[in-house]
């Protein structure tokens, strides 16, 4: 199973930390051999992945990190990372320009729960993270979101097709030259 502390403070630390400005909530994702936590907007300007492991913290919404504080979610700045760090070593964590993806493995023999799919509960997650693969490389075909998100090519035409549809992408141009526009973020099943 994964160590529930650590995981407790990587969804907290999602939520605390993920730039909202772009509307892409935090994603978290169950698949059969490991759960993902994918956070939007990469480490903070001016924060180093060395200052990272050795658990400094740039809060990048100090309202919601102080509501948190106020609720006794968390304690102080830095000190959820050290618990994580307790559990696991940094190479459960995976940094890319605009997101910020932690990875808690299974242990041998867990299953998944029946209810879920590829992470998701009612497509909700599907289109979560379809959106911010387009929203990472907006010049994506089809098969090359199917490719990066690890849904099938037919999950990704059916939920980019809802997506169109509930106005929250748009496709720009051809389908071979053009690219896909985010128009809003989809963050329930509509």
């Amino acid at each position: 199973m994964v160590d529930e502390t650590a995981l407790r403070e990587a969804f907290i630390n999602a939520i605390v930390h993920n730039d909202y400005s772009r509307e892409v909530p935090p994603v978290v994702e169950i698949f059969s051999d490991r759960l993902t936590i994918t956070s939007y907007g990469g480490l903070p300007a001016g924060l180093s992945r060395e200052n990272f492991f050795r658990c400094r913290s740039m809060p990048r919404n100090r309202e919601l990190m102080r509501v948190f504080k106020d609720v006794g979610l968390v304690e102080q700045l830095g000190s959820g990372m050290g618990r994580i760090l307790e559990a696991y070593d940094s190479s459960i964590f995976t940094f890319e320009d605009e997101f910020l993806i932690v990875t808690f493995p299974f242990a041998e023999g867990f299953t998944v729960p029946n209810g879920t799919v590829n992470g998701t509960v009612n497509g909700v997650e599907t289109k979560n993270q379809i959106l911010m693969c387009v929203m990472q490389n907006p010049d994506y075909s089809l098969d090359k979101i199917a490719e990066k998100t690890g849904y099938s090519r037919r999950t990704v035409v059916r939920q980019m097709k809802l997506l169109q549809e509930v106005g929250s992408i748009k496709r720009v141009g051809s389908p071979k030259t053009g690219y896909w526009e985010v128009i809003q973020q989809a963050d329930s099943d509509k």
